[in-house]
């Protein structure tokens, strides 16, 4: 076991939404290099995770630490500061606009008065080349690319940014199989980059080619964790189905 710091604990954290309570003393640890996915059936928490570490939310109790201390992180603002990006299912990007101004959209970058578009486009074509993305041209309108071409240049939006932490809700999710390779590729160049991703997914076989760790959520519960590598599909299916349990 790595004695290395974690880049991001969770230690008992619970969120409640009135009477409903969404997690429950939950603890969950990513390394930098290291791909987690989360898995759970609907309503297990897993959104509520990553919407709570992307500061869409606070805990209502327990800890978030990040390299060892505590953060609070009150705002996406908030975590961005602190270098944790986010892809959530909805992906906030405009058709109408090509893929250098969908990567910058919001943090657009200028010289003098003026945008500076030929810093951007030179950028813009590092972050897809970071990937090992199939993007020919940054000029190319968002409307015309492929579902799995969007999701890398939701997932290059991130790097502008230089994050620690990516969040990946479903990224694969109504893709097709070439599509979800792809894409699949630039969640490995995220670990290979250094950085620490939480990879959320219904798709097992989706999470077992690129996931280092899985992570089960149940009725917003840990239950179970497993190698990815060595876990067996039975066996992860059993944790979230509650055929199985971890003993509190």
């Amino acid at each position: 076991m790595s004695t290395e710091v974690p880049l991001l604990t969770l230690d008992s954290v619970s969120k409640s939404f009135g009477g409903v309570q969404a997690l429950d003393s939950v603890n969950l640890v990513v390394r930098r290099h290291e791909v987690v996915a989360l898995v759970g059936d609907n309503a297990a928490g897993k959104s509520t995770i990553a919407r709570m570490v992307a500061g869409v939310y606070g805990p209502t109790s327990g800890r978030i630490l990040l390299d060892g201390e505590p953060a609070e992180i009150p705002s996406t603002q908030a975590a961005h500061l602190l270098g944790i990006a986010n892809v959530f299912q909805e992906l906030a990007l405009c058709d109408n606009l090509d893929v250098t101004a969908n990567i910058f959209l919001g943090r657009e970058l200028r010289s003098g008065r003026l945008l500076d578009d030929d810093r951007m486009d030179q950028l813009a074509r590092e972050y897809l080349d970071r990937l090992n993305s199939r993007i020919p041209d940054v000029h190319t309108p968002l409307y015309q690319l492929s579902a799995g071409q969007r999701q890398c240049v939701a997932i290059a939006r991130t790097l502008v940014a230089d994050p620690r932490l990516v969040i990946l809700d479903e990224p694969t999710a109504s893709l097709s199989v070439t599509q979800t390779a792809e894409v699949l590729t630039h969640i490995e160049r995220l670990r290979d980059l250094g950085m620490g991703v939480i990879f959320i997914s219904h798709n097992l076989t989706d999470v077992r080619a690129v996931a280092d760790r899985i992570e089960v959520l149940r009725h917003g519960r840990n239950n179970g964790s497993f190698d990815a590598r060595e876990a067996s599909y039975e066996e992860v299916i059993a944790a979230m189905t509650g055929a199985t349990r971890i003993q509190l």
